[in-house]
């Protein structure tokens, strides 16, 4: 192993584990990843939960049993997912510890069908929270047109959350908006303003989406200069009077996540995406085999700039070759939630095909 993980969280970005198996739990792989290869916290969605509990028969006894108290669709789903979340919130708990609350998350997303409704999505939020109750669990929401103000009313209620489904910096400034109004409601009200949250921006899928409608020069560079503009947004609000106010009061900033960072390319490298995207105080989430593979190979190199002056001029030069930026980051918002909607349909339909077995 090169120790490339080690290297990054010295320049001071968090690598995080996206995945989750009971595997991963049970054998001590996570507990190994955080002692060795400086994993400081997990995220999880719908599609990884839906390949975790349909391979292989690890949650078999346990859906039984639940199904035996009576407990199905998504009552049983979200038993099953804070069973494993939980778990790895306890094995995550010294992070979380020594970091102050930085560091250490795990999170649980909010069914995926939720996603265009406000009241709907703020209810489960609040129902997870109280069903997880561990001081290091993000609730995930999406950045959609309802989720913005969901965002906005779960932060105010106390509600740690991970924005997803972020495709764009105009889309990661209305979530970090919805979360600094969510604080300024929590001063106003008297209420203490260290709520913790991170806005997930999803990357990958860019490349992919505009793979054969670029040449060859502009291929696999969408995602990391997306990533650069979210990025100094992320830097500029840090520096507005508006957070300096909340700041001094005793806020922390909402902290900029870069996810879906596994290369889809099989000719681009491996470790594209998190090569692409060092920079100090935000956080990386990467695939198991991702994580191991910068580990092994991976290369700490030059920071992102908060300037972003290189990635706005990438993102030009895909519109002259004819891609509609603003257009796609919506259409890869709707495709995300939509997929996510059917991984958990697909998720459901096969625990309810183990009641039948």
């Amino acid at each position: 192993m090169s120790g490339a993980t080690k290297a990054l969280a010295r320049v001071g970005q968090s690598i995080w584990l996206d995945n989750i198996t009971r595997d991963l739990l049970t054998t001590g792989t996570l507990a190994r990843y955080v002692e060795e290869l400086s994993v400081t916290g997990l995220t999880s969605n719908p599609s990884i939960f839906e390949k975790a509990i349909t391979k292989g028969s690890a949650y078999d006894a346990e859906i039984e049993s639940l199904m035996a108290e009576g407990k199905s669709g998504d009552e049983l789903l979200f038993e099953v997912i804070l069973h494993d979340l939980t778990a790895a919130a306890d094995i995550l708990a010294s992070v979380h510890r020594r970091t102050a609350g930085v560091d250490g998350w795990v999170s649980v997303e909010v069914a995926p069908g939720l996603a265009d409704d406000t009241a709907g999505t703020v209810a489960q939020a609040e129902w997870l929270f109280e069903k997880a109750p561990r001081p290091n669990v993000f609730v995930k929401i999406p950045g959609t047109a309802a989720g913005v103000p969901a965002i906005e009313e779960a932060t105010f209620r106390g509600v740690p959350v991970n924005v997803t489904l972020l495709f764009s910096a105009e889309q990661y400034v209305a979530s970090a908006e919805a979360y600094i109004r969510g604080l300024e409601r929590r001063v106003e009200a008297g209420l203490d303003p260290d709520v913790r949250s991170v806005a997930s921006v999803f990357l990958s899928r860019w490349d992919k989406a505009t793979a054969d409608q670029v040449p060859g020069d502009l291929r696999n560079r969408l995602g990391v200069a997306i990533g650069g503009l979210c990025y100094a947004a992320y830097r500029g609000l840090k520096e507005t009077d508006r957070w300096q106010r909340l700041e001094n009061l005793g806020a922390r900033p909402q902290r900029l996540l870069f996810a879906s960072t596994g290369t889809k390319d099989p000719g681009a490298s491996d470790v594209l995406y998190v090569e692409g995207l060092i920079a100090p105080n935000t956080v990386d989430t990467v695939p198991e085999d991702t994580l191991l593979a910068f580990d092994d190979h991976g290369k700490v190199g030059a920071l992102l700039s908060p300037d972003a002056a290189d990635a706005a001029a990438v993102v030009q030069a895909f519109g002259r070759a004819g891609v509609d930026v603003k257009t796609l980051a919506e259409t890869l918002q709707v495709d995300g939630a939509k997929a996510f909607v059917e991984a958990w349909q697909r998720l459901t339909d096969a625990v309810e095909a183990k009641r039948a077995v």
